[in-house]
């Protein structure tokens, strides 16, 4: 989502009931003025009444969620994420954390308050149908105010999921919501930034850090978030065995089945994340035994790719299928890295 903070602000203060309308209104607000990572990155450290942010949402990263774009602290017409990479897009202004596939978010996951406060603003209605609306870019959303100047805001919320009401107090880890499909999005996923007397900041490097370096700093997570949040400089979202070919939408929508003995074919798959220029994605499939099935290794990128599908497979051969464990393995290389893995089985 790009940086609309201050619309996004009003928006959010003038939506819900007449009663959550005048008590938003009489929230203080943020003073008006640029919200954009440039102005952050130019702030000094932020002082360390901080709120310690707790992971925000009911999932585990690398096996059910992933972190899709990190916060982008080039103020330029690049993209650097705290770790000098690339893992986001021009003018990003906080963390995407997206969920295995729209089925995932069908079921509900939870959006979790990711530090205590009490509830500033919010909006509920929008679509869940990722249309971007002028002025609605966050679609269902909640902020929460921290005090001393801190608050935390939740985007693309699902609609009729909201679960508190503004002024009502929460604790670390409370449900407020479920993630959603809704405002300026291409996939089910929560957007959390944070603010500091109106500036957007950083999570995971909240102080000034000139652009083309990348000193560690304290990051706002707690240390168990932190865990969770380990960057990637690329990541492995979903990879399984069909028995026939699927299709991007398939996978996205999670409607592929897993296969019977009698498939036709057998069929690997992945869905990869945040690669980049020169990546090569590779794909495998095993057969019980360890025998290579199939394999198919992409050539190196032409440009970054925010998302990549690629599948490979293998008809029945005539005695059919031998019974087992049948795995598909996939591996994002970086020149002579890996920079991502994973496999999964699947037993005939």
């Amino acid at each position: 989502m790009r940086r609309s903070t201050l619309a996004l602000l009003a928006l959010l203060a003038g939506c819900g009931s007449a009663d959550q309308r005048q008590a938003a209104q009489a929230a203080p607000q943020p003073p008006a003025g640029p919200a954009s990572a440039a102005v952050a990155a130019a702030a000094d450290l932020p002082p360390p009444d901080g709120p310690r942010l707790a992971f925000p949402l009911a999932c585990r990263i690398g096996a059910d969620c992933e972190v899709q774009n990190y916060y982008d602290r080039d103020d330029g017409p690049g993209v650097q994420d705290y770790r000098c990479g690339r893992r986001g897009y021009d003018g990003h202004d906080g963390i995407d954390i997206r969920v295995a596939d729209r089925a995932a978010e069908a079921r509900g996951v939870d959006v979790l308050a990711a530090a205590p406060g009490r509830v500033a603003r919010l909006r509920d209605g929008v679509e869940d149908n990722g249309v971007k609306t002028a002025g609605q870019e966050c679609g269902n959303g909640v902020v929460i105010d921290h005090g001393n100047g801190w608050e935390t805001q939740y985007c693309h919320l699902k609609r009729g999921s909201v679960r508190v009401a503004v002024g009502q107090p929460v604790a670390s880890g409370d449900p407020i919501a479920q993630v959603g499909y809704s405002g300026n999005t291409e996939f089910p996923h929560l957007h959390i930034g944070v603010r500091h007397n109106g500036r957007m900041l950083d999570p995971f490097a909240p102080g000034a850090m000139p652009l083309g370096t990348c000193t560690p700093q304290a990051p706002l997570w707690t240390p168990e978030a932190a865990r969770q949040l380990a960057y990637k400089a690329g990541a492995i979202l979903k990879v399984g065995v069909a028995g026939s070919a699927v299709t991007q939408e398939e996978i996205d929508d999670g409607r592929v089945a897993a296969p019977a003995a009698g498939a036709p074919v057998l069929a690997a798959y992945v869905r990869a994340i945040g690669l980049e220029a020169g990546d090569r994605l590779e794909l495998t499939l095993r057969s019980p035994r360890g025998e290579v099935l199939a394999t198919n290794v992409l050539p190196p990128l032409d440009r970054d790719k925010a998302q990549y599908f690629l599948m490979v497979g293998k008809r029945r051969p005539a005695q059919g299928w031998p019974a087992g464990a049948y795995q598909a393995s996939a591996r994002i290389l970086r020149g002579e890295a890996v920079a991502a893995e994973r496999a999964a089985d699947t037993t005939l």
